[in-house]
């Protein structure tokens, strides 16, 4: 049986090579002898393939006596708050997020919608696998239809707080097709917006591509949207919709590290001292509002693994990563594509400033690159070959995650990806756009490969 869908956070793969029902329903089997469940939460994506290997899952947990929670189609963040607020003993979403559409995959979580991965089980999941040797079952467990959306629409509800302190914004919401549109629906008649619907509906052929909101061709439609109807905000998401996307009235794409920043600043207003865990990719602008705020900047390596993981160690309120991944303490330390544009909503309602007035002046301070990403034969050669060149020059080095090289006016970090042949670069500076663009321009010269 190929294995090759175990990663290092979660479980991605094509159908039906990599990925398919027989697999599945092992995955369903090595996770229920690994982690002795009574109680199981599934839950599923809008890809095609995703009901009959959530299917099959639920069949190897059934065979191995444990009693699942089925909640049908939804987000990621679902499966994780139906495992934290119905305390069930682990929660199980099949979904393959932003890959492409013949792929699919899982991501799987123990009691407290605490991750799996690599470091904290999932290799030993693969294993019995390949072993084939699963603990037998004294009986057959029982299937049940959780209804979970109820308390879901209610805990966020709770991030606005009173309605009638909330603007009445127009806002364009953007699910790509995926799941994200329920959501909106379940919350429309509870909050005082006015939603302009863009590739809205859930349809697992994607029509209108894969949804992905980092790829700048699949932002158009969400800036026609806002032209258009002189919409206060845009808000966009991925298939399973962990991460949210914005888009200021402008239709101007802001990057997730300015939102970071901003929501650590909603966050302290509230909880001063309270720590913000954010990744190391580019780090200036947070750090800079989070020792203002008089709270404690704790720089995590990237993954929502080890953002989770450091967040409870911190007793953090949020945590932010670049790539539009938020996370919330009293979201059960789990990361939500739907709080994010909520609290931005209500953070605008109280300000009485646009989402370009909070993030102008962060922007100017600390511009940045963004992601860059290339693929290059020798990864790590090219890492070393920058270090050995910058380092002399260098007034901070940092390796929590990849290279992370700080200068007087700038910084970069260079790290390459765990599943591909690709260097990700992202570069800032303080206040000078000029010196990051030519300092952007240097280093991408200087790692060579083609556009990833």
């Amino acid at each position: 049986m190929d294995l090759s869908c175990f990663k290092a956070y979660d479980l991605r793969g094509r159908i039906p090579d990599q990925l398919n029902p027989e697999l599945a329903y092992a995955i369903g089997r090595a996770y229920a002898t690994w982690l002795k469940p009574k109680k199981v939460v599934v839950g599923e994506d809008i890809r095609l393939t995703s009901p009959a290997l959530a299917e099959a899952l639920t069949d190897g947990l059934l065979a191995s006596g444990v009693d699942v929670y089925r909640i049908g189609e939804c987000g990621t963040e679902e499966v994780y708050f139906a495992t934290d607020y119905f305390e069930m003993d682990g929660g199980i979403m099949v979904t393959a997020s932003h890959n492409p559409r013949d792929y699919n995959g899982m991501k799987l979580v123990k009691a407290e919608a605490r991750p799996i991965s690599g470091d904290t089980g999932l290799l030993e999941i693969k294993a019995l696998i390949e072993s084939g040797q699963f603990t037998p079952a004294s009986r057959q467990g029982q299937s049940h239809v959780l209804a979970h959306r109820t308390a879901y629409r209610d805990r966020l509800l709770q991030y606005l707080g009173p309605m009638e302190a909330i603007s009445p914004l127009k806002i364009v919401v953007n699910p790509g097709n995926g799941g994200a549109g329920a959501v909106i629906d379940l919350l429309a008649e509870h909050v005082p917006f006015d939603f302009v619907k863009v590739h809205f509906e859930a349809d697992g052929h994607f029509p209108n591509g894969v949804p992905n909101p980092l790829l700048v061709e699949n932002r158009g439609p969400t800036v026609a949207a806002i032209a258009e109807s002189g919409a206060d905000l845009g808000i966009a998401w991925d298939g399973d919709f962990d991460r949210c996307f914005f888009f200021d009235q402008q239709g101007r794409f802001i990057e997730g590290y300015y939102m970071v920043g901003l929501l650590a600043q909603a966050f302290l207003a509230k909880e001063s001292s309270s720590a913000i865990v954010h990744d190391p990719r580019l780090t200036w602008n947070t750090q800079d509002i989070v020792t203002a705020a008089g709270g404690r900047p704790v720089m995590s390596k990237t993954g929502h693994a080890f953002m989770k993981e450091t967040m409870r160690a911190e007793d953090a309120a949020y945590g932010g990563e670049m790539s539009a991944h938020h996370y919330f303490r009293d979201f059960a330390y789990c990361d939500s594509g739907m709080v994010p544009w909520l609290l931005i909503s209500k953070l605008i309602s109280e300000t009485g400033q646009s989402l370009a007035q909070l993030v102008d002046e962060r922007m100017q301070a600390f511009p940045a690159s963004g992601e860059i990403n290339r693929r290059v034969d020798d990864a790590e050669a090219v890492i070393a070959d920058i270090s050995e060149r910058f380092l002399p020059e260098a007034v901070s080095t940092d390796h929590t995650d990849g290279l992370s090289l700080e200068f007087n006016d700038w910084r970069f970090n260079l790290r390459r990806s765990n599943t591909e042949p690709v260097i990700r670069l992202n570069v800032e500076s303080r206040g000078l756009p000029d010196l990051m663009e030519e300092k952007t321009a240097l280093l991408l010269d200087l790692v060579g490969g083609a556009p990833a």
